[in-house]
């Protein structure tokens, strides 16, 4: 199983992406977890991407690209995987349609801008383990702790209100394009799932959607 996972900043996708790879037993490819950790690394590619996603705007094309085909040639991949936001421009897309990669399907999770700020911007991460709770939906225990260990949690710059706000707006200016892409090919085939709904209800329609 190879899918390609399309959605909003916020929309669930790496809540839904977890589900996938564990029902189907395949890797999760995450280019956002895989360039912030480039940026904790303080990698030379870190050191490039690291003003980009503080401003919230997105890495360009070629790096993308490069950084993506090797994830997939990767031995854990022999299986299947899903591309957790990627492709999100539309050269990206093209360029991976035109690649030997094949695509099984292409599922786009779909939530309301006013809702999605609501989320991101409630949202606190633990930095040690990458736990995330939901000052609203998935509060932690003890405000400001992390469950597990106690230490602080805190707010990432790109989950700040203005950040988010400029984030969607890119979003939707490159991304948009790449969902008409896919939606006028034949293969692989285009899915769309409402992500505004609880998480248990948004897994069951992707399983509907893919047939299994």
């Amino acid at each position: 199983m190879r899918l390609i996972l399309l959605g909003p900043p916020g929309a669930g996708k790496g809540t839904q992406a977890q589900f996938i790879c564990k029902h189907f037993e395949i890797a999760q490819i995450s280019t956002g977890d895989m360039l912030r950790q480039a940026v904790a690394d303080n990698t030379a590619l870190g050191q490039q991407v690291a003003g980009i996603m503080k401003a919230g705007s997105y890495v360009p094309d070629d790096l993308m690209i490069s950084l993506v085909e090797e994830r997939i040639h990767r031995p854990d991949c022999q299986n299947g995987f899903i591309l957790d936001g990627f492709p999100r421009t539309l050269p990206q897309a093209q360029a991976l349609q035109s690649s030997d990669i094949k695509i099984d399907f292409v599922l786009d999770i779909d939530v309301p801008d006013d809702i999605l700020i609501k989320r991101l911007s409630a949202r606190r991460v633990h930095s040690g383990s990458g736990r995330v709770y939901n000052l609203e939906f998935n509060p932690p225990q003890i405000h400001g702790q992390d469950d597990v260990t106690g230490e602080p949690l805190v707010q990432r710059d790109d989950d700040k209100e203005e950040t988010v706000t400029r984030r969607l707006k890119v979003f939707r200016e490159q991304t948009q394009p790449v969902i008409d892409f896919y939606k006028q090919l034949d293969v692989p085939p285009y899915l769309h799932v409402n992500g505004n709904a609880a998480v248990s209800k948004v897994q069951a329609d992707i399983l509907a959607a893919i047939g299994r």
